[in-house]
């Protein structure tokens, strides 16, 4: 029972004995001193009528007329003369209702004031004896009146007091309030300071709370550091901080058969000549700031173009992957310009001949095999063209590349008249395989045969030309309507560009709230890009469905963990790994290591850890020994 109803029961309580125990002694009071007042009325009355009796003869009718004249002018209860010998002369009685107090009132509490007596005197000889009560209806109408006014008070003074002690105690406990939706926060893994109050015994439990959440704040920072120093050993070069050759090429493989990665792009390798040279001629601190600098270079790449990766696959032999790109030319003459311009200047003095660039296109679902073989084919003819050249090998005119304007008739035409499709895949639980959700990827039909477009092949140019909102917002109500008829849950992925877009946020709350039924079964997921490239979007986006009963999570996640600490408060529900780190997980004790840490922190916040892409159904009894919750892939059947 919440304080404010204690309160008003207290109030009532308190104001009803106060009551009682003050209407019992004022109506008794009143009592007793208007039953004196009745009585000595009774006797003035009684000796006025008697005195005026005996100066009238004394004739039966005259008598009697006095008598009646006196009953009707003076609210009589009785008048009665009786003679000396015990003969009732004349008696008036009031035969009418009690009016002025309800008649249970009058039996409750009786009035018994002594009627008045007098003598009636014939001359010298004694006539009779004159007994006269009072009526006592306008004793009980007083006393009625008293009490519904005394009554009208205490309710009003309850009243009164009920609604100050509503308002103090609000204005008091609102930190209290604020504790508990504190608590709530730390419930759903959001982690809240709040402002101490004034009040002493509230502040040291906002205190305690405050502390509370800053030592779970503090131990997720430390686990976060710990398994983000932890992947860089695993991961990254220790010299370039690039990512390793193990984990470039996994990184290079998801970008060839991946859900999410485009039809093409463009590999880029460059080697550094002769490091063994390098390392006498400069000495070894040197050739390493060398490489340091290089590696800055390809960082730098890798910031100002969003979804590069690169990476040093051994000696001097360097990658970077250029995902969206259609030109190898393109793709090696900004990189070739980079290095001239940040690089090669401090170098080309000591070493004139420092390095060979060239660059491949790649298609989807390609052997990373031929791909390494055709990039090093690139680089022979690079080296041919003589010291610090680049190379490219064009792409084939066979190329599926739409004009902007077909891209834009085409996705909203499919908008507009339904062409837009779901392909579900199953995310099963460790310990079974039974789905714990099925994750809803788009597909487009792009002509009347049925021929379905991933994601991966129409989402970039959806999302250039500013379509990406109503695509996803078309995806959620195929998911509601799916939802419809099948039993489950489904996962549904929002574009960053997507995600930043308030009128689309507020077009989803709309759509969701008209079907709160289903808000339940619904996940939304956002690639750690985007998470990251529009945080403050993300944060809104979360705090819009969560209080609708969606459930919130992250896909890829990984590749940006040392930011992984702006996550803390956020109250996410769940995560999925970055394939890059789940592929070939048996062989890689560091990854293991990694993965066990990271699926440990995210237990003690109460966070669902998902492996993506599992690439066979043996990796699923490790997967689970590491900490995982769900896995999905195409090893998972």
């Amino acid at each position: 029972m919440s304080l404010i109803k204690q309160l008003w029961i207290a109030i009532i309580v308190v104001m009803t004995i106060a009551f009682g125990g003050s209407m019992v002694v004022s109506v008794l009071s009143a009592r007793h001193y208007l039953e004196q007042q009745l009585q000595v009325k009774n006797i003035d009355n009684a000796t006025a009528l008697a005195l005026s009796l005996s100066q009238l003869p004394k004739d039966p009718v005259t008598v009697e007329l006095q008598v009646a004249t006196q009953f009707d002018a003076g609210h009589y209860r009785f008048i009665r003369i009786v003679s000396p010998t015990g003969q009732t002369l004349v008696e008036r009685v009031f035969t009418g209702q009690l009016q002025g107090a309800p008649a249970w009132f009058a039996r409750l509490i009786p009035i018994r004031a002594v009627p008045g007596q007098a003598l009636i005197q014939d001359g010298w000889k004694q006539y009779g004896t004159l007994t006269l009560a009072s009526h006592e209806q306008y004793v009980y109408k007083s006393l009625w009146d008293g009490t519904l006014e005394l009554l009208l008070w205490f309710v009003l003074g309850s009243v009164i007091t009920g609604i100050a002690g509503t308002l103090a105690i609000r204005f008091i406990t609102r930190p209290l309030g604020d504790v508990v939706g504190q608590a709530e926060a730390i419930a759903e893994r959001r982690f809240l300071r709040i402002a101490e109050p004034r009040t002493p015994e509230l502040r040291s439990v906002v205190r305690a709370m405050n502390s509370m959440v800053e030592r779970l704040k503090a131990l997720f920072s430390e686990e976060a550091a710990r398994l983000e120093a932890l992947r860089q050993k695993v991961n990254l070069d220790a010299l370039t901080g690039l990512a390793g050759r193990e984990h470039f090429l996994s990184q290079l493989r998801e970008l060839l058969v991946g859900e999410d990665s485009g039809a093409e792009g463009v590999l880029v390798m460059l080697r550094v000549n002769d490091l063994t040279m390098l390392n006498a001629r400069l000495g070894h601190q040197r050739a390493d700031a060398l490489l340091q600098q290089l590696g800055g270079v390809l960082k730098d790449s890798m910031r100002e173009h969003s979804g590069q990766q690169a990476g040093r696959l051994k000696g001097g032999d360097f990658a970077l992957a250029c995902p969206g790109i259609t030109s190898p030319a393109q793709a090696a003459s900004e990189l070739h310009q980079r290095l001239s311009q940040a690089w090669l200047p401090n170098w080309v003095a000591e070493v004139p001949a420092l390095f060979h660039l060239a660059a491949v296109p790649y298609q989807r679902a390609e052997s990373i095999g031929d791909l390494l073989s055709r990039a090093d084919e690139a680089l022979a003819r690079a080296e041919a063209e003589g010291p610090n050249s680049w190379h490219a090998s064009e792409a084939d005119s066979g190329s599926t590349a739409r004009p902007a304007e077909q891209w834009r008739s085409l996705l909203t035409e499919a908008i507009a008249s339904g062409k837009l499709r779901l392909a579900f895949y199953r995310v099963v639980g460790s310990g079974s395989q039974k789905a714990i959700h099925q994750e809803g990827v788009i597909r487009l039909q792009i002509d009347d045969t049925g021929t379905l477009l991933p994601a991966r092949d129409f989402m970039p140019m959806a999302a250039h030309l500013n379509l990406s909102a109503p695509i996803d917002l078309e995806v959620v109500r195929l998911a509601i309507a799916h939802l419809r008829t099948t039993p489950g849950d489904i996962a549904v992925n929002l574009s960053a560009e997507t995600i930043a877009d308030f009128s689309f946020r507020y077009e989803l709350r709309m759509l969701l709230e008209f079907h709160p039924e289903m808000c339940k079964r619904l996940l939304f997921e956002v690639p750690e890009q985007g998470v990251f490239k529009q945080f403050n979007a993300f944060r809104d986006l979360v705090l819009t469905l969560k209080p609708l009963g969606c459930r919130v999570g992250i896909e890829y996640f990984g590749q940006r963990f040392a930011e992984g600490d702006k996550l803390a408060d956020l109250g996410l529900d769940y995560i999925k790994v970055h394939p890059s780190y789940v592929r070939d997980i048996a062989h890689n004790p560091g990854n293991q290591e990694f993965l066990k840490g990271l699926c440990r922190v995210a237990r003690n916040f109460g966070i669902v850890m998902i492996a993506l892409g599992v690439e066979s159904d043996s990796d699923l009894p490790l997967l689970a020994s590491l900490g995982f919750d769900g896995m999905t892939g195409p090893g998972v059947k």
